[in-house]
């Protein structure tokens, strides 16, 4: 947890849900082990980091995947993929360890176009699972075959309530970083402001894009400590505070896949609104779940907060529809596929009776 973004929150979730199962007994081999003793030091220095990492990684996928039964490698994109999940998927291919392949990067499209070793691998695993319908459409493009498991929202932390009335308190919890476009929402929120001043916005994550965003909340005008909030990193576990505290949530992603943040955003009762990037619009349908504008129209997200701040019997409806359809993404649900998928792969000797949860 280190590294902490949707990947990390999905894996430490999953293992939290197997934790005590009958039925499966998972571990954690994480991708960034801390390396003995001295080498330690190596990871303040760029580069050297990465060779000192994988000098460790290999060796732990060695010793730990000779345990498993069946070897599940979540994936992101881009040079990401050759330092973590293929190395997973070599080291289980030694071990004759079979491997369910969990890719959950919305960069998928452009990824797989430009890199044959990610699209030779996809095809070479046992199975594929991906978290959305867009991530499967993007796999059938290239003749890759995946089964959509989604994401977990834990419906109990997160727990619903109804805002009446909705009140201008906006949130955003997607990190730093270029591909959500967080500049967007902060000119989301300049806007709204000209018809709601009593309005705040409040921005959880960290990043390489914050210094950037910071300057631009200046020139917009935009008051941090008043009602702009850098919220900076908040652990998981007590990530549901802010979206009790909330009211909208805003997010304005180029580029997605299935964010668990706008799960959590409907569990906990916020009304959304999104760009409508990736695989958003498989989880978010615009009008039924909450509204959806186009990737960088900042005008129109402004517009669709105000228009729920107006018009509280569509934020209802959208808020509730929105709770209802996360019963899809319980634990319950989701642990069923899993189960089906891992007893598909794993050898018969491994496979105690099935037990109802």
């Amino acid at each position: 947890m280190r590294i902490l973004g949707g990947q990390a929150v999905q894996a430490d979730r999953l293992l939290r849900a197997w934790s005590g199962d009958p039925d499966v007994h998972a571990w954690l081999v994480p991708i960034n082990p801390a390396p003995p003793g001295p080498l330690r030091r190596a990871l303040g220095v760029k580069y050297l980091r990465t060779v000192v990492t994988q000098l460790t990684y290999w060796p732990l996928l060695l010793r730990e995947l000779r345990h498993a039964d069946v070897v599940h490698v979540f994936s992101a994109s881009y040079f990401s993929f050759l330092l973590a999940p293929l190395p997973a998927v070599l080291v289980a291919r030694v071990l004759g360890k079979p491997v369910v392949m969990n890719y959950r990067s919305g960069e998928a499209p452009d990824h797989l176009a430009r890199s044959a070793v990610a699209r030779t691998t996809l095809r070479q695993v046992d199975r594929n699972a991906v978290p959305s319908r867009f991530l499967q459409d993007v796999f059938a493009r290239f003749g890759i075959e995946a089964d959509i498991i989604p994401n977990i929202v834990d419906v109990d932390r997160f727990a619903f309530r109804l805002r009446n009335p909705l009140r201008p308190r906006i949130l955003s919890t997607r990190n730093f970083e270029g591909l959500y476009n967080v500049a967007c929402t902060l000119r989301t929120f300049a806007a709204v402001l000209r018809d709601f001043p009593e309005a705040t916005l409040t921005l959880v994550g960290s990043g390489s894009t914050e210094p950037s965003l910071r300057r631009l909340a200046s020139e917009l005008g935009l008051r941090a400590g008043e009602n702009v909030h850098f919220a900076g990193r908040v652990p998981p576990e007590e990530i549901w505070r802010y979206y009790a505290d909330a009211d909208v949530y805003l997010q304005t992603p180029d580029i997605d896949n299935m964010p668990s943040s706008v799960l959590e955003a409907f569990a906990s009762g916020c009304a959304v609104v999104s760009t409508d990037a990736g695989g958003v619009p498989a989880i978010l349908t615009d009008g039924v779940h909450g509204l959806l504008v186009k990737c960088g129209d900042y005008d129109a997200a402004a517009a669709q907060i105000v228009r729920l701040l107006r018009e509280p019997d569509l934020t209802r409806s959208l808020t509730i529809r929105a709770r209802e359809s996360c019963d899809r993404y319980r634990w319950t649900a989701v642990r069923a596929q899993w189960l089906s998928l891992y007893r598909s792969l794993a050898h018969p000797s491994a496979l105690p009776a099935p037990t109802a949860v």
